[in-house]
C-alpha cells in the first residue's frame, strides 16, 4: 500500500511540473483541467497562463497566493512571466474557495487593470476565470469586460 502511494505521489507531482505546452485553448473551459487542482486549496491562488498566436499555452504559472477570500494582484506580477515568455496573450484564474463563483467588485476591478495593461504591453487578456471544485465562471462567456 504504501509502494503504491508513493508511485501515485510520484505521477501526480509529475503532471503537475510537466508544462502543458501544445495545448491549445479554443474556450475557456479548455484550460480548467489545467488549473483544477487549485480548486480546493484553503487560500485563493491567482493563477496566469501564457499562450502564443495560435492560442496553445506556453507556461501555466501561480502569481499570488492571498487569502481565503482575496489576493493582491498587481498587473506587473501578472505580465513579468508573459513578457519573457513572449506570449502574445493571457488567461488569468483563481479559485475562490469560501463563496460563490460571481466575481466580486475587487475581482472586475483587477480586471479591468489587467485588461488595461495587457493593452500598453501587447500582450491580450483573453479571459478571466473564476473556479472551485465543481464549476467555473468566464468573464469572457458572461459577457463582462470583454
Amino acid at each position: 500500500m504504501a509502494k503504491a502511494t508513493l508511485i501515485l505521489a510520484a505521477i501526480e507531482l509529475m503532471r503537475r511540473r510537466i508544462k502543458p505546452k501544445g495545448i491549445r485553448i479554443e474556450i475557456p473551459s479548455d484550460l480548467v483541467p489545467h488549473i483544477s487542482h487549485y480548486a480546493a486549496r484553503k487560500q485563493e491562488h491567482f493563477i496566469c497562463a501564457s499562450v502564443n498566436g495560435a492560442n496553445e499555452i506556453i507556461n501555466i504559472r501561480v502569481v499570488t497566493i492571498g487569502l481565503i477570500d482575496r489576493t493582491h494582484v498587481h498587473p506587473r506580477e501578472v505580465f513579468a512571466d508573459p513578457l519573457i515568455d513572449r506570449a502574445s496573450a493571457v488567461i488569468v484564474a483563481h479559485n475562490h474557495p469560501a463563496g460563490p463563483l460571481q466575481p466580486s467588485e475587487p475581482d472586475i476591478e483587477t480586471t479591468k487593470r489587467l485588461k488595461q495593461a495587457g493593452e500598453i504591453t501587447g500582450i491580450g487578456l483573453l479571459d478571466h476565470i473564476i473556479f472551485n471544485t465543481g464549476d467555473y465562471f468566464s468573464f469572457l462567456e458572461n459577457g463582462i469586460i470583454f
